[in-house]
């Protein structure tokens, strides 16, 4: 059965994965980027090859770390565009609530593809010192920052995600960390971002980041 996700896909949109390339050794976490883009695939009624994308990997060659960013459009074609690992940030990351929400029925929101405005838009409207935001749902349900997953280590030990029902991507980092019973999904608030004891943000390309809050709202 067709998923209702093919019948709305924009003409031209491309799925994502993104990974640092690292001479001499294997793509991190290559195996969930495979599954993740196969499960979209699925959904939007892509065609997926894992042989092609395992040949446009292998071409990769370089003699220093790179940022990658594989795409794959509708009809199968794999693109890889690579750039120079991005200048790390000063730790903590220091983020801020963003007056955007995200909608929890916007099934898009779980598949990383080009449709990205609202996380483009944000990132480059961000204030000198702040390296990143993090969205809500309609529901005041955290979700997600404009490039990573969020990770809250509570007081009683327990590390927390947002659920994906809640609105966010399930990030390939992030679901390393789920499948190594570190972390678990959870619909999470404000309150317990403030409460929270540590606040880690999560990509592929950067692994685990320490953050902290600034101007937590009063909702």
């Amino acid at each position: 059965m067709e998923s209702p996700l093919c019948q709305s896909v924009p003409a031209g949109t491309r799925l994502i994965e993104t990974f640092r390339y690292e001479p001499g050794e294997a793509v991190a976490r290559l195996t969930l980027h495979l599954a993740r883009l196969e499960k979209s695939a699925k959904a939007l009624g892509f065609v997926f090859s894992e042989a092609a994308v395992m040949r446009a990997v292998a071409a990769l060659r370089s003699e220093t770390p790179l940022r990658c960013r594989l795409t794959l459009e509708a009809a199968g074609d794999v693109e890889i565009t690579t750039a120079e690992m991005p200048v790390a940030a000063p730790k903590p990351w220091v983020c801020r609530i963003s007056d955007v929400r995200l909608s929890s029925h916007d099934m898009f929101l779980q598949h990383k593809t080009t449709r990205r405005a609202i996380y483009d838009e944000a990132r480059a409207d961000l204030p000198e010192g702040v390296q990143e935001w993090l969205f809500l749902n309609e529901h005041g349900e955290l979700c997600e920052g404009t490039i990573t997953n969020v990770v809250l280590t509570m007081p009683d030990g327990r590390r927390l995600t947002p659920a994906v029902a809640s609105g966010c991507l399930p990030g390939v980092y992030r679901q390393s960390l789920l499948n190594a019973g570190v972390v678990r999904e959870a619909v999470l608030t404000v309150a317990d971002l403030v409460a929270a004891e540590r606040v880690h943000l999560t990509n592929a390309l950067r692994g685990e980041i320490l953050a902290v809050l600034e101007e937590a709202p009063l909702r």
